[in-house]
């Protein structure tokens, strides 16, 4: 495996559909990263906007190679930690479960609902250490204050606050699944978010998501139910826009990690460290140094 944290603290960027490139950044260096978890989606783009080191992943891979079941989210968070990321913020194509919540909308959601089935496949614990991260609220808060007061100025229209409901593709809903979903309270639907939100908490990275609706699923009778075309045709329009407010956001994000998310495991785990397999340890040494 290969580490190459500089010490400085890095903010990722995770791209989703339509965004598979970082425009502006300074000093371009493409990491190959290995993991003990596989290969990441693809090679982790670093560079330097605004005097901040920041390291960009395209989710799907350049080209949207990857379905969001084969996405290795853990090869990624684990990628962009020994990058020394500890701010991610995740650009995410959604479908809109409210009617307010029009197409080519920004979203700053607040909530999660996971059904992608969680288990080993979404945690690097495991093998020996045990640990039980705190997740009511899923999004980092300060994180979130930064993006709104970025995007603010640039989004004609921008949300604060949303449950992203987190489903099992690659096909969309169904009309009674929609229903569904908004009976449960949920406002927005995508197919990635929940297992890299998680994994970022674990990994003591504030995490917080740039919602891009692309649709009204299905759920809209006096709409027609989602395409892949309306969808790309909305990416283009919002993925411009998401560029600039990342680029606006980078400044606005603290130099030091002190956010409640990057001490996500003061109180987290449950297996004495003297009790730690060595494997187990080696392999999450860019979580663990600190407990060392």
């Amino acid at each position: 495996m290969t580490s190459k944290n500089s010490g400085e603290a890095a903010i990722g960027v995770v791209g989703g559909s339509g965004l598979y490139e970082m425009e502006g950044l300074e000093g371009v260096e493409a990491h190959a990263v290995r993991t003990p978890f596989g290969d990441p989606s693809d090679r982790v783009i670093v560079g330097w906007i605004e005097g901040r080191r920041v390291c960009f992943l395209p989710r799907h891979g350049v080209g949207h190679r990857l379905l969001p079941h084969e996405i290795n989210h853990k090869a990624n968070i684990w990628a962009l930690r020994s990058l020394g990321v500890r701010w991610v913020i995740s650009v995410t194509a959604v479908g809109s479960l409210r009617e307010d919540f029009a197409p080519r909308d920004i979203v700053v959601p607040d909530q999660l609902i996971d059904r992608t089935g969680t288990g080993a496949k979404h945690t690097f614990f495991g093998n020996g250490i045990a640990a039980h991260v705190g997740f009511a609220d899923p999004y980092c808060g300060d994180l979130r204050q930064c993006l709104l007061a970025a995007a603010g100025p640039l989004a004609p229209r921008l949300h604060d606050g949303g449950t992203y409901f987190c489903m099992n593709g690659p096909a969309f809903s169904t009309r009674a699944e929609a229903a569904m979903h908004r009976m449960m309270g949920a406002d927005l639907i995508g197919m990635t978010n929940a297992p890299e939100t998680r994994l970022c908490r674990e990994a003591e990275i504030s995490s917080a998501v740039l919602a891009l609706v692309t649709d009204y699923d299905c759920w809209k009778e006096d709409e027609t139910a989602v395409d892949v075309q309306a969808v790309v045709e909305n990416l283009h329009a919002n993925s411009a826009l998401a560029k600039k407010i990342i680029r606006s956001v980078i400044p606005l994000i603290p130099e030091t990690p002190e956010s409640l998310a990057h001490r996500a495991l003061d109180a987290a785990i449950f297996t004495p460290r003297e009790m730690w397999p060595e494997q187990s340890a080696a392999d999450l040494a860019p979580i663990l140094g600190r407990f060392s």
